[in-house]
């Protein structure tokens, strides 16, 4: 029996973004050690037939917390912003979860080790969204003078969520934590924190986004146990870009030393003329090589032979 798992979640619209992921674990020899679990929140029979061989386990996701009919509107995708939560649930024959949403792919292996050693002893591992080249980390509306409307994404979506101010306050200009890619073991306290405050976010803000609230809070305001990993172990591109090393053909951050980034993250998605490169893969963007030349390129995964 396999220890530690890593878990992702997809609908039919994301099933290609899903099969990458998998197919970028598996590029790795020492994923044979680990696990690969799905939630289902909408894939058709085909798909699921489709990838039942390549993983372990498949479970239908479930509304975990319940949530206004009116808030969901047919879309099971929104599942992901609350049984994420509740991994040990659907899948209790593990020590260790390491989630990866369906449009995230592991590009370098060192990362996913990294992960899974972060959530030792009950921490979360996981990863700030902040760091060198990030030239915005918390919108403000300048009204006149030293005066302005707090617009961070934390503050914001706590006031709509009708947060108590005081904590509301205490998050609004921390480093945002994306949750698109965690770890944490299964006996930890973190899930019960993460619980009761997702509970609390989804009673009056929207269903899309609560789940990273949530955990913000539990880490911000509660004070959970966390070990903050690099951001090359959640690069969100639409952030910050990469360069490519053509060389060795990987994506590598931007600034010195180019660390090699070890998951890349569509989330928000990449887009050019008005298409998303997570529903289309023929799309590619201009980014720069090592040597500083324009390049275009896809930043989805693509398997090349190993030199």
């Amino acid at each position: 029996m396999k220890e530690n798992t890593i878990v992702s979640l997809a609908d039919e619209k994301y099933f290609e973004l899903l099969e990458e992921l998998i197919d970028s674990i598996k590029s790795f020899p020492e994923s044979k050690n680990i696990a690969i679990c799905v939630l289902d929140a909408g894939l058709s029979k085909h798909q699921i037939d489709k990838i039942k061989n390549k993983v372990d386990e498949i479970k239908k996701a479930e509304w975990d917390i319940e949530v206004s009919s009116l808030k969901v509107k047919g879309k099971e995708w929104l599942k992901s912003q609350v049984s994420r939560a509740f991994l040990p649930k659907y899948f209790p024959n593990y020590k260790k979860y390491l989630w990866i949403d369906c449009d995230a792919w592991v590009s370098d292996w060192t990362s996913v080790e990294l992960y899974f050693k972060a959530c030792d002893k009950g921490k979360l591992g996981i990863t700030q969204s902040i760091g060198p080249g990030y030239r915005v980390l918390s919108k403000v509306k300048w009204l006149f003078g030293k005066l302005a409307i707090i617009k961070s994404q934390n503050f914001k979506h706590a006031v709509s969520s009708k947060i108590n101010m005081q904590k509301a306050r205490k998050i609004a200009f921390a480093p945002h934590v994306n949750i698109g890619v965690f770890s944490l073991e299964k006996s930890s306290s973190v899930w019960n924190v993460w619980q009761n405050n997702l509970k609390e976010t989804l009673k009056h803000g929207r269903i899309f986004g609560s789940e990273g609230l949530a955990i913000n809070l539990s880490i911000y305001v509660d004070n959970v146990d966390t070990e903050f990993l690099p951001l090359g172990c959640n690069w969100i591109a639409s952030n910050v870009l990469p360069k490519f090393d053509e060389s060795n053909r990987e994506f590598v951050e931007p600034y010195l030393p180019n660390n090699k980034i070890g998951i890349m993250h569509l989330a928000a998605g990449i887009w050019k003329e008005g298409k998303d490169m997570r529903l289309d893969k023929s799309v590619k963007i201009e980014i720069k090589s090592l040597n500083n030349n324009a390049i275009s390129k896809s930043l989805r995964f693509e398997k090349v032979e190993k030199k």
